[in-house]
């Protein structure tokens, strides 16, 4: 793995090789995940999995019979919002995913058409008042539930103090979408270059900003907690880049 992402194969690990390795195994993890589960769907085998092939496979089931009223709300909260999410994901709008829509479907985060539906699922599923917005107890409340009624453990007190601070950004005390996107979805922040920087910082012995084969080696339990090697999955078995 090190020779691989040894891009100009000089013999060293840069954090722009780390960085570009790390977006290919995310993209190849959603990627695999989507071919995982395709043949589960595509149930007529054209190649394309229709809104009504994903929607049987779904929640088939329950579209014969709820079980109980718990089933039903949660059922009736989910279908509307997946179709809602399938019909953003398919860009023709001919109601049949390819293997493209389909990932996107599934993998919203990581494509930039599906970014509105990502930051309305997440004000949906925190937005307890329905008021349209996030306010500081909700959003605490989507982290910490305070069961036992007594003072809030410091690293919550923490939280309302990032809220307040960073992400309320116009401080009128709750968030809106934009403000929302900002915090879940931020321009300003690359996930892989942030990643590829620690691994370099917390691996590179002799401080020259690169890493040698041995300084990967004499850290790997780093790299195995790392999405350099997939969280270490990748040492387990054999495939080709």
């Amino acid at each position: 793995i090190v020779d691989r992402i040894d891009d100009n194969k000089d013999g060293y690990l840069t954090t722009e090789e780390l960085k570009n390795w790390i977006k290919r195994v995310q993209k190849r993890y959603i990627y695999e995940n989507m071919a995982k589960v395709w043949k589960d769907y595509d149930l007529n085998k054209d190649n394309k999995i229709a809104w009504e092939e994903y929607k049987q496979a779904t929640y088939g089931y329950y579209l014969e019979e709820f079980q109980d009223a718990t089933d039903q709300h949660s059922f009736k909260k989910m279908l509307p919002r997946d179709e809602r999410r399938f019909k953003t994901a398919d860009l023709d709008g001919d109601l049949a995913a390819t293997r493209e829509e389909f990932t996107a479907f599934l993998h919203p985060e990581e494509f930039e058409h599906m970014k509105n539906i990502v930051v309305l699922e997440t004000l949906e599923d925190i937005d307890k008042n329905e008021d349209g917005f996030v306010d500081q107890d909700e959003y605490i409340a989507d982290m910490f539930a305070n069961e036992e009624g007594g003072p809030e453990p410091d690293w919550v007190i923490t939280e309302r103090e990032q809220f307040s601070d960073f992400r309320d950004l116009n401080k009128d005390g709750k968030m809106d979408k934009e403000e929302i996107q900002h915090w879940i979805l931020p321009q300003d922040y690359d996930h892989a270059l942030a990643e590829a920087r620690h691994l370099v910082y917390e691996s590179d012995v002799d401080k020259d900003q690169k890493l040698t084969k041995e300084e990967v080696l004499d850290n790997w339990n780093m790299f195995v907690g790392s999405q350099a090697t997939n969280y270490g999955e990748d040492l387990t078995r054999n495939h080709d880049e």
